[in-house]
């Protein structure tokens, strides 16, 4: 019943998107990240607690093509879609750009048979949807990129480091792989001399193996197939150590990987709040635009 009314219900909001586009407007609407069972959870999920997309797309007749998934900060502790999420939406939207904002689960041992993987489980199921979807949407499937924000910006890069072993059923064989990233002022490591201990204890718990601090400390699992990114921090964020970028961008230059680190001298953390949107973003868009995006 569920699975048939889920369907039901992808199919009528995806003729709603179609819709607007057609009449000219852009198109906004908030869709299931699985169709089916959400996997990885030990009980049925309320719809608080459900994963979402919110699709942001551009008019027919101004869509670039490109589309970029946002994944909101909050230490994996919570979700600042109000700062990280709804405005960045807009903003890439005015450049005729498709956006997404992912509402992924918050890692929680009580409701997931494994807490690390829950939110690389609901990142891979956005690009695979996205993916899936690119046609309806007007999305060239080899311009999808990724954009994160502090713990968000620890999911995106593990997205882009991670793609290759998929953590959600997969039977079409998408490609999970970003076809670009970008990083604003993320947390990059577990390892304790670069982590912010609040991300890394929401999403590995007190005392994890150091197996599994490796495999969630990114900048050891960049490779030369790792896609283009564009790092930016500022040298006094309080929060998130501005080597965690540093740390990414030297593994990028190690294996080749064509990369930008833009670093502000005074912000703080979170200075998309404190910053004009102009000052961060457009070089943002000029890297997208040097890459072919």
């Amino acid at each position: 019943m569920n699975k048939e009314r889920n369907k039901t219900m992808m199919k009528s909001l995806t003729m709603i998107v179609m819709l607007l586009l057609t009449h000219g407007a852009f198109a906004q609407q908030v869709l299931p990240l699985y169709p089916d069972a959400v996997p990885n959870s030990k009980a049925l999920l309320n719809e608080r607690e459900q994963p979402t997309l919110t699709v942001y797309l551009p008019a027919a007749n101004r869509a670039s093509g490109t589309a970029i998934i946002i994944f909101p900060g909050g230490g994996y502790g919570t979700l600042v879609t109000d700062t990280e999420g709804t405005p960045i939406a807009r903003a890439f939207l005015e450049q005729g750009i498709a956006a997404i904002v992912v509402k992924y689960r918050l890692p929680d041992a009580q409701k997931m048979e494994d807490k690390s993987l829950g939110p690389l489980m609901d990142a891979q199921q956005a690009m695979k949807t996205v993916r899936a979807q690119a046609a309806d949407w007007h999305i060239n499937p080899s311009k999808i990129g990724v954009i994160g924000f502090s713990a968000g910006g620890h999911l995106a890069s593990t997205l882009g480091t991670h793609y290759k072993t998929s953590y959600v059923p997969n039977k079409e064989n998408i490609s999970l792989r970003p076809d670009f990233m970008v990083l604003v002022y993320p947390v990059i490591s577990m390892d304790t001399a670069l982590t912010h201990m609040g991300s890394r204890i929401n999403l590995l718990g007190k005392e994890p193996s150091q197996e599994r601090v490796s495999l969630f400390s990114n900048e050891n699992q960049v490779t030369r197939d790792t896609p283009p990114a564009y790092l930016t921090h500022t040298g006094d964020d309080q929060v998130v150590k501005v080597d965690n970028s540093i740390a990414f961008y030297r593994a990028l230059q190690q294996h080749k990987v064509d990369s930008e680190l833009h670093l502000f001298p005074k912000g703080d953390h979170g200075f998309v709040l404190k910053l004009p949107p102009g000052e961060w973003m457009q070089p943002i868009y000029r890297f997208m635009e040097r890459q072919g995006f």
